[in-house]
């Protein structure tokens, strides 16, 4: 793919160019997840796939049935 640019706005705010947003599914009101990665901005649109990557990443050691059992063990 061919690069595109953009420009930083006084505001702190960066058009994505329509080519990318047409590509992206990316439409007016969609949020952006923006992270960093090494010295890289990666900007990223939340939709389903977003999502269902996120599934599961936030889960704990225990599964809440172990933590469960856990305090009851403890209340004894």
């Amino acid at each position: 793919m061919q690069e595109l640019f953009t420009t930083l706005s006084s505001k702190g705010q960066v058009v994505i160019p329509a080519e990318l947003r047409e590509k992206l599914g990316i439409e007016t009101g969609t949020r952006i997840a923006v992270r960093i990665e090494r010295d890289h901005l990666i900007l990223e649109p939340i939709n389903e796939g977003y999502i269902r990557r996120l599934r599961g990443s936030l889960k704990g050691p225990d599964s809440m049935v172990d933590a469960r059992q856990r305090e009851k063990r403890l209340e004894k």
